[in-house]
């Protein structure tokens, strides 16, 4: 990556830089967004944008007139150009609040960074084999009013992966504190069972994702808190993020899963 967008202006990634003083900085305080782009389109575009400012209306920010929807899109795609990876990227665009304290009365209007990163094709090709994952522990997702948001605020994610890392899983399964299991560290979590196809419910404090958005509009999906003892049990388990598609779960402790409906599902999903 040589070019990034800082507030609409695109340069060296070596010559630019934020005030310290900034809200995601200091407090978490803004949302992110991880966007695929193929040959020079934004997947699912629209979800994306229908989240984001869902979230920034729920985090009072003071968003400009001319901070739109369309506005974001162009700086995205003129960040990609300017990067040259309209083939196939990921990018990043994280929106931030100002500088100043937490009674600071200052207009709370968003700054926001883009940057993008090239992928290999096969990130969208279903996973040869499954993956390993695991139970993080000592950590528990809140259930509040924004638990379901991307925000900045991604510590418990960091340390679950950072755990994962440790034990050699591929990823990390997250408790909420009712010990229901709600999310990796990157990606929702989907299961089947008896041909039934399931997902936590967004009351369970899960992101809301835009490829589980995709799926639960595409297909029969119901949505039921996930313990661990029904992970055990389950048929198939698989996960779901705006890069990667999906990835089906070979093995969670002494289960083994199989991937039919992965491979059913991701051919679908492969269209998008």
């Amino acid at each position: 990556m040589n070019q990034v967008n800082i507030n609409g202006k695109i340069s060296s990634y070596q010559n630019e830089g934020i005030p310290i003083d900034n809200g995601a900085f200091r407090y978490g305080y803004g949302l992110f967004e991880t966007m695929l782009v193929k040959d020079g389109a934004i997947q699912l575009r629209q979800y994306h944008w229908q989240r984001l400012f869902s979230g920034l209306e729920l985090l009072n920010f003071q968003v400009p007139l001319l901070f739109t929807p369309q506005y974001l899109e162009s700086q995205v795609l003129n960040t990609v150009r300017k990067n040259k990876l309209e083939a196939l990227c990921r990018v990043r665009l994280q929106v931030f609040a100002p500088g100043g304290g937490l009674h600071s009365s200052e207009p709370n209007i968003p700054g926001f960074i883009v940057e993008c990163f090239p992928l290999d094709d096969q990130i969208l090709s279903l996973n040869e084999n499954g993956l390993t994952v695991g139970m993080a522990s000592g950590l528990a997702k809140s259930t509040d009013m924004l638990s379901n948001l991307k925000s900045c605020n991604a510590l418990i994610y960091a340390i679950a992966a950072k755990q994962a890392k440790e034990n050699k899983w591929n990823d990390a399964l997250i408790y909420n504190t009712s010990n229901e299991i709600t999310e990796s560290t990157i990606a929702n979590i989907f299961w089947v069972k008896n041909g039934v196809l399931f997902t936590p419910p967004l009351a369970s404090g899960c992101i809301a994702g835009v490829m589980r958005r995709w799926i639960i509009e595409l297909l029969t999906v119901t949505e039921m808190p996930l313990s661990e003892a029904e992970l055990l049990n389950a048929d198939e388990v698989f996960l779901s993020n705006s890069i990667r598609l999906i990835r089906w779960i070979g093995a969670f402790g002494a289960a083994k899963y199989t991937c039919e409906w992965s491979k059913k599902i991701h051919e679908k999903l492969s269209h998008i």
